[in-house]
């Protein structure tokens, strides 16, 4: 079998990079161009590994050895524990995935990564790399964004005392024309059989219409007490991850 040293040496450059930038977006931290190229170099010389007659605990000591050299040449020593718990996850993922990849067959004679030409996976890797890192990303970022907007949320209506799940949405900007009162969004059904409904036109985008709203005894976030705020009954079914209230972006400076 034939082993094109320049093109593995530039794919693991390559990848190093891409998990590099990545670990640094993650935990937003400033790398400059100079040091994940240096990161990216150090990680490139595993390839040399395979010259090396080493048993499996040898080799698994150098590459751990290898890995805290990256980290600590790129992000340098302080908060090494944390900078290459991130860089492992990622690799884990990156690899992971193009494991699954690797095993999904195209047609039936052929699978995605083949092992000839070496040129078709090189060019293979370089395109699919950075947009399973960059989805990661992504996803990250907006889970991330989703547990530091989430709270716990006590509505009391007369002898009734709701606990949900909400998540404050800076989009939510919809108050009652009359009083200018914020209003928390919910799709459960409550009782109010004592209270009088308040009914509050509203446009989104293209959409306008009527919301059926309730003036709460108390609501209680974080141990604090709102008071002039109003709940609103919608009609459809919240999909935020098992979230069934909505918060006003008025809260947001009293949370």
């Amino acid at each position: 079998m034939k082993i094109y040293l320049d093109l593995v040496i530039i794919t693991n450059f390559f990848v190093d990079f891409i998990l590099l930038y990545g670990t640094s977006k993650i935990l937003k931290k400033y790398i400059t161009l100079k040091r994940l190229l240096l990161g990216s170099f150090i990680g490139s010389l595993s390839v040399f590994l395979l010259f090396i007659n080493l048993n499996t605990l040898e080799l698994t000591i150098l590459k751990i050895i290898l890995s805290f050299l990256i980290i600590i040449s790129t992000f340098g020593f302080k908060d090494i524990k944390k900078n290459i718990t991130y860089f492992y996850i990622l690799s884990i993922i990156l690899g992971g995935t193009l494991y699954l990849l690797d095993i999904t067959k195209i047609t039936n004679k052929n699978q995605l990564f083949i092992n000839n030409p070496y040129l078709f996976n090189f060019i293979l890797l370089i395109i699919i790399t950075p947009i399973i890192i960059f989805k990661y990303l992504k996803e990250h970022k907006y889970h991330k964004e989703i547990i530091n907007n989430k709270y716990i949320i006590e509505i009391n209506i007369n002898d009734n005392k709701y606990t949900l799940d909400a998540i404050l949405d800076t989009g939510n900007r919809l108050t009652d024309p009359y009083k200018k009162r914020p209003i928390i969004l919910i799709d459960k059904d409550i009782k109010y059989t004592k209270k009088r409904p308040i009914y509050v036109p509203y446009k989104a985008l293209n959409t306008e219409g009527v919301i059926k709203c309730i003036l709460p005894d108390k609501v209680v976030i974080n141990n604090k007490e709102f008071k002039n705020c109003l709940i609103g009954l919608s009609t459809d079914k919240f999909s935020l991850n098992g979230v069934s209230c909505i918060l006003p972006n008025t809260f947001k400076e009293d949370l």
